[in-house]
């Protein structure tokens, strides 16, 4: 079956994902642990989530980022305020569609990306990474509409994305980054401790790494950094700053939120089990062709 989280979530918070990914099924959001709540969750007299309580700590003092997370700058403010998310409203950021939208003039693109993120915006990202079942990279994935489930102890955390399976690892132990690595889906990340917020670094990446819907992207030359941090039980801000001059004219910075996902767990959401997508437009296009 193609792939039935992707789409559904992607119908509730993006229509233009939902007529690139028309060949989904939808089934309803369920846990596949049903019935067992997340173990040490602060909660209010009423049973909701305590979104504002301490911060969950290491055995060595440091802040603990473990937990599942679901993408908290949501493209529509959710009814009823700032609560967990439970695995059945998981939705995606406003940054999905477009990393720079809250950036006066946009990404300051190099002009050699300018048109072809313009094809790609005008296409509906036909050739999106995303939708042919590749790896997301990370700065996209805090964005799209899946869970991720962070792993932290001291030395490395370890970021399990349920698209694909995927996973990422962030070694916080402050190791000097490889001096010519082989580019990598999620680059090479070494972090060190600043207080209570964990500098990651990141290089190693490869060219056309998408990082949103519209098609831009970083390439070999990005140095990435996160400035990750956890205000309270809830919430977890990530301030990136990417410096990339082959694909942009200057440094950029944006904050992506996360939001806290309780009394769920992740979900086989493999794509590659019956991909029909690019099959299906190489029938249309040659439908057309011969049409003519």
């Amino acid at each position: 079956m193609p792939c039935p989280n992707l789409h559904r979530r992607a119908a509730l918070a993006f229509a233009v994902a939902v007529t690139i990914l028309s060949s989904s099924v939808s089934l309803p959001a369920i846990a596949q642990w049903v019935g067992y709540a997340t173990a040490g969750v602060p909660r209010k007299a009423d049973g909701t989530v305590d979104m504002a309580a301490a911060v969950p700590r290491m055995p060595d003092g440091k802040p603990d980022f473990s937990g599942i997370w679901t993408a908290g700058n949501p493209a529509k403010p959710k009814e009823g305020g700032d609560v967990a998310g439970n695995g059945n409203d998981i939705g995606s950021s406003r940054y999905m569609a477009n990393m720079g939208a809250d950036m006066k003039d946009g990404l300051p693109y190099q002009p050699w990306l300018i048109p072809i993120v313009k094809e790609r915006t005008t296409n509906l990202a036909l050739d999106d990474p995303h939708i042919r079942c590749l790896p997301d990279f990370f700065l996209r994935a805090y964005g799209l509409p899946h869970m991720l489930k962070f792993l932290h102890k001291p030395g490395i955390l370890v970021v399990l994305d349920e698209m694909n399976a995927g996973y990422r690892q962030v070694f916080t132990d402050a190791r000097a980054l490889p001096d010519s690595p082989t580019p990598a889906w999620q680059g090479y990340s070494s972090a060190k401790w600043s207080g209570d917020t964990l500098i990651i670094d990141t290089i190693g990446t490869r060219d056309d790494s998408w990082i949103d819907w519209n098609g831009s992207v970083v390439t070999e030359a990005a140095k990435i950094r996160e400035e990750m941090r956890r205000p309270d039980f809830g919430h977890l801000e990530i301030k990136v700053t990417v410096d990339d001059p082959k694909a942009y004219t200057k440094p950029w910075t944006v904050t992506l939120k996360q939001r806290i996902v309780v009394d769920a767990e992740l979900i086989d959401e493999v794509c590659l089990e019956n991909e029909q997508f690019v099959k299906r437009m190489g029938l249309e296009a040659k439908d057309k062709a011969s049409a003519k």
